[in-house]
C-alpha cells in the first residue's frame, strides 16, 4: 500500500488515496497502529481519499486510536493539498467530509479552507464551548506556556458535561488585539498536538464573542506555527469562515496493509 506523510502547522496525517475502495476502513486496529509512531508510520490520524459522486472528492478522517472522527481543520487543508499533488484538482475544490460540504482553495502554496457556519457560542463562568465541525472547549490562561495541556486537558476531556462524547481542549493566552497563543488537547489523540484545525477556528470565533477582539481576522500562534482564521459575523453566529495556513508533503513510502 502507497501512503504519503502531510503535515499542516505540525499536525500529521497519513493520506492514503483510496479511490480504488482497496482499504478496510472496519479494521480500526490497523490504522491505529499505522499511526503509532514507534511501531508504524506515525501521524495524529489517518486521511482517506475517495471518489464522490457529488464533489470533487470525498474526506474520511480517522484519528490515531482508530476510529473514524468527527471534522479535522488541519487533515482538511491537507488532503486538499494531496488531491492537487494526485492531479484531481488544481487550485479550487469543493469537497465532502462527514460535516458536510467544504470550500477550498490553495494560494502561493498556503491552503484555504471554509469551515461550517458556527451559530451557537456557549459561555460560560471560566470557559465557552462551540462545535466548529468537531466540539471545543476553549479556556483562557495568563501563561500558556506553563500549562500542563496532558494532565489538565485530559481531565476536562472527561468530565461533566463531557463525558459521554468527550471535547477537544484548547488552552488561550491574548498576545494582542489580533493574535493569540492556542495550546489543543485533541479527544480520540489523547495528548497536545502541535496545532488544530478546528480548535484555532473556535478559539478565534470565542474570542470575539467574548469582545476580546473586534477584528474578523485572527492570527493563531500554536505549537507548530501560524495559523489564521477569517469570518463574518450576523445576527445568527458566524459565517464565511475560513482556516489558513500550509499544508506540506513530508515523504511517502509503502506499507503492507
Amino acid at each position: 500500500m502507497t501512503f504519503y506523510k502531510f503535515q499542516g502547522t505540525g499536525n500529521d496525517f497519513i493520506l492514503i488515496d483510496n479511490r480504488l475502495q482497496l482499504i478496510d476502513k472496519n479494521n480500526t486496529k490497523r490504522i491505529e497502529s499505522l499511526c503509532d509512531r514507534r511501531f508504524g508510520i506515525g501521524g495524529d490520524g489517518l486521511i482517506l481519499l475517495e471518489d464522490s459522486d457529488v464533489a470533487d472528492f470525498k474526506m474520511v478522517y480517522y484519528n490515531s486510536d482508530g476510529n473514524e472522527s468527527t471534522m479535522c481543520g488541519n487533515g482538511g487543508r491537507c488532503i486538499v493539498a494531496f488531491a492537487k499533488f494526485l492531479g484531481i484538482i488544481k487550485n479550487e475544490t469543493e469537497f465532502i467530509a462527514v460535516d458536510g460540504p467544504h470550500k477550498a482553495k490553495i494560494e502561493n502554496g498556503i491552503v484555504h479552507l471554509q469551515m461550517q457556519d458556527v451559530h451557537d457560542v456557549q459561555s460560560y463562568d471560566n470557559h465557552l464551548f462551540l462545535d466548529t465541525g468537531s466540539p471545543h472547549h476553549v479556556e483562557m490562561m495568563t501563561n500558556v506556556g506553563e500549562v500542563d495541556v496532558k494532565s489538565t486537558g485530559a481531565k476536562i476531556r472527561y468530565a461533566k458535561p463531557y463525558e459521554e462524547e468527550g471535547t477537544n481542549v484548547n488552552f488561550v493566552e491574548q498576545l494582542c488585539e489580533n493574535r493569540f497563543a492556542v495550546r489543543t488537547y485533541e479527544r480520540g489523540v489523547e495528548d497536545e498536538t502541535l496545532s488544530c484545525g478546528t480548535g484555532v477556528t473556535a478559539v478565534a470565533l470565542a474570542m470575539h464573542h467574548l469582545g476580546k477582539t473586534k477584528v474578523t481576522d485572527v492570527d493563531l500562534k500554536t505549537q507548530g506555527g501560524q495559523l489564521r482564521v477569517t469570518f463574518n459575523k450576523t445576527n445568527h453566529g458566524y459565517t464565511n469562515i475560513w482556516l489558513v495556513g500550509p499544508a506540506e508533503l513530508v515523504f511517502k513510502g509503502e506499507i503492507e496493509w
